[in-house]
C-alpha cells in the first residue's frame, strides 16, 4: 500500500504544519510548487523548509515538473478560465509529462506528502496529482492533511 497525503502551507503556522506531517507519519515531503522561493512562502521557502524537515527526519524533494505551467496558473488566478477548465488543462499537462517517471514511490519508505500552497485540496493541483497516481499505480491511498 502506498499512502500519499497532500498538504498546503497556507493558513497554517509552522507548528501546525509540522504537527500534521508528524502525526501522519510522513517520511518524504514532495514539493510540487512551481515557485518555492517566493517571499510569500514564509517558512515554506525551499531551503528553510528543507532545513526544518531534516531536523525532524522527513525527506524533501522538489519536483517543479509536477506543477502547473505559469500560463495556466495566471489564467486561473485572473479568472480567465473556470476550475473545470483548469482541471482539464492540468490533467493534459500530466499526461504529457508522465509523473510516474518523476517519483519512484516503491524505492523509498512512505507515507509521502505532496506540498503546495493552497489551504484546501478541492481546487488545487496537488489533489489532481494525487488522483493521477491513484489511478495509475496499484494500491494507492490518498489523504489530505
Amino acid at each position: 500500500m502506498i499512502i500519499i497525503y497532500t498538504i498546503g502551507f497556507s493558513k497554517k503556522n509552522l507548528k501546525q504544519f509540522i504537527t500534521r506531517l508528524k502525526e501522519a507519519g510522513v517520511k518524504k515531503l514532495i514539493d510540487v510548487r512551481l515557485n518555492n522561493t517566493s517571499q510569500l512562502a514564509g517558512y515554506a521557502k525551499k531551503d528553510d523548509l528543507k532545513y526544518v524537515l531534516d531536523l525532524i527526519g522527513i525527506g524533501y524533494e522538489h519536483h517543479s515538473e509536477l506543477a502547473p505551467t505559469e500560463e495556466l496558473l495566471k489564467k486561473y488566478k485572473k479568472k480567465q478560465i473556470t476550475w473545470q477548465d483548469y482541471e482539464k488543462e492540468y490533467n493534459n499537462i500530466l499526461l504529457q509529462r508522465d509523473p510516474l517517471k518523476s517519483i519512484d514511490f516503491g524505492k523509498q519508505e512512505g507515507p509521502y506528502c505532496l506540498l503546495c500552497s493552497e489551504d484546501k485540496p478541492e481546487k488545487c493541483h496537488r489533489r489532481l496529482l494525487a488522483e493521477y497516481y491513484c489511478n495509475n499505480l496499484p494500491e494507492v491511498e490518498i489523504g489530505h492533511l
